[in-house]
């Protein structure tokens, strides 16, 4: 019996190339699931299950709670399911939990808002058990500075700056509500949520608010550089093991 299953799912990025399946790349999340719900359910070859994404994270970033979807012809409860797939994907992929939804449930489509959290570290020691979850940081930024200029990158914007898709047709206006920038330790984590994101869009956003951190960029320039439209102006796209996706609300 055909239905549709909703997945919560955690993984550690380091070893894929990104949430979405690539031809020629067999390391992708979306891929590794999709082949093993594809032998779970004895689908043909020419008809293999499709899993639907929440989003699509890039190289090297994490996810502790995304969400995904797919359309399964089978007789195993839902237990089974996850008893399975955790048994035949890799280790550094988990699926959490596994629940049957509406035929008109999507991942992507009916998602309201993601909470993205990016994750530095200073000091003159070296965060050894921690090295493929955080970016390392040759010096201690400023975050009074970083919370005053993440204020101007609040709102409904169109945040093209932020954006490392070049070719982008569709619309690159969002509205991020919260950029919450807390300290403790040697370590600091920038938590956003908004109702999405662009590509590279929380990478390119740190890096700037480091940058501003840095004194590299005054705090009233991150305004104008928002209302520039131009990736030109923004700070560089942080390293990719910093960013984990921790949350998608429905």
């Amino acid at each position: 019996m055909k239905r549709n299953y909703k997945f919560i799912i955690s993984y550690d990025g380091t070893r894929f190339y990104g949430w979405e399946k690539q031809p020629g790349k067999e390391m992708t999340i979306q891929g590794k699931l999709e082949t093993v719900l594809s032998k779970m359910t004895n689908a043909p070859d020419d008809s293999p299950v499709s899993v639907i994404g929440a989003g699509r994270t890039d190289a090297g970033v994490h996810a502790r709670a995304t969400v995904a979807n797919a359309i399964l012809d089978t007789d195993m409860t839902e237990e089974e399911i996850q008893v399975y797939m955790n048994t035949y994907l890799p280790e550094d992929i988990s699926v959490n939990e596994v629940r049957i939804c509406s035929d008109r449930f999507h991942a992507r489509y009916n998602a309201l808002g993601k909470t993205y959290r990016y994750t530095v570290w200073y000091g003159i020691s070296k965060p050894v058990f921690d090295r493929k979850y955080v970016t390392v940081l040759n010096q201690k930024p400023d975050v009074n500075k970083m919370r005053a200029a993440a204020q101007f990158l609040i709102g409904t914007h169109d945040y093209k700056s932020f954006c490392g898709n070049k070719k982008m047709k569709k619309s690159t206006v969002r509205c991020v509500d919260t950029i919450n920038i807390e300290e403790s330790g040697n370590y600091i984590r920038i938590y956003f949520h908004g109702n999405g994101f662009l590509q590279n869009m929380v990478r390119i956003l740190t890096g700037t608010l480091l940058e501003v951190g840095y004194g590299n960029i005054p705090v009233d320039s991150v305004k104008e550089i928002l209302e520039a439209c131009d990736r030109q102006k923004a700070g560089p796209t942080a390293p990719p093991q910093g960013l984990c996706m921790m949350k998608v609300d429905y």
